[in-house]
């Protein structure tokens, strides 16, 4: 059984202009099987990116040590992928070019060409097969950069906010699609975001931190069945719990 397990993992960053030190993280201690979905909230400049950089191994800890599957994570794998808070596309390839450069660098093309025409049909792409990055509006571009991480079936899957730019109704649609390619695949995925509801919707946890230095400020276990109705009691109870975490309660003015 793969697990990821942050042992007492902090982060500083170095002001270079200033030499000032800025403390991001402060000994996070986390375990998380394989298999589940963990949603992290929090105000902005509380480490959420920096956890899932960190697991992504584009930046080390400053103290603690990332393990995944037995080993310390030292840098990148393609069992562990990441999409960005903005699409990382190559410019001078189609949609469906970068959809499918992995597979093609590694030789794996012949023979998904059905995968890649399943990914472009579940996000409504097909259409834009041929177009390049510059002619995609914002949303466009990310929904591309979401499907050409999870071509790769990682092991670990990152998303760092990467619904943020879309409309609601897509944002839905790609909620589900997302959970269902979860369910398929059972890999792990570390999702950040900002919205409350789809933390709950989506997550197996949902991990509320709170900021200066980075700190879990409350591990909670989603005890509620797939598909999930947003406008339950159950829900909303976890909502203002969470909100109340996060010093957005109703009694606030």
């Amino acid at each position: 059984m793969s697990t990821l397990e942050l042992n007492n993992v902090s982060k500083s960053f170095l002001k270079t202009e200033s030499d000032e030190v800025t403390h991001a993280l402060d000994q996070i201690n986390l375990k998380i099987e394989k298999g589940e979905f963990i949603s992290i909230v929090g105000t902005s400049g509380c480490g959420k990116s920096t956890i899932l950089r960190m697991v992504a191994g584009l930046i080390p800890p400053t103290q603690g040590a990332l393990i995944f599957d037995g080993e310390e994570i030292k840098g990148p794998s393609p069992k562990r992928g990441m999409v960005f808070q903005k699409p990382t596309l190559f410019p001078w390839l189609t949609v469906e070019k970068n959809i499918s450069f992995s597979l093609r660098m590694q030789g794996k093309y012949r023979g998904n060409e059905k995968k890649v025409e399943e990914l472009l049909n579940m996000v409504g792409m097909q259409d834009f097969r041929k177009d390049y990055p510059h002619q995609l509006s914002g949303g466009m571009a990310q929904r591309v950069a979401l499907i050409r991480t999870l071509i790769n079936e990682p092991e670990i899957l990152l998303l760092d906010e990467p619904l943020g730019a879309l409309d609601a109704f897509t944002r839905m649609n790609m909620q589900d699609e997302i959970l269902n390619m979860w369910k398929k695949q059972g890999n792990t995925v570390l999702m950040v975001t900002h919205d409350v509801d789809e933390a709950i919707y989506m997550g197996t946890r949902v991990l509320v931190m709170e900021p200066r230095p980075g700190k879990i400020k409350e591990d909670i276990r989603i005890n509620l069945d797939y598909p999930r109705n947003r406008s339950s009691h159950k829900f909303t109870e976890y909502r203002n719990y969470i909100l109340e975490m996060l010093d957005f309660g109703q009694n606030e003015a």
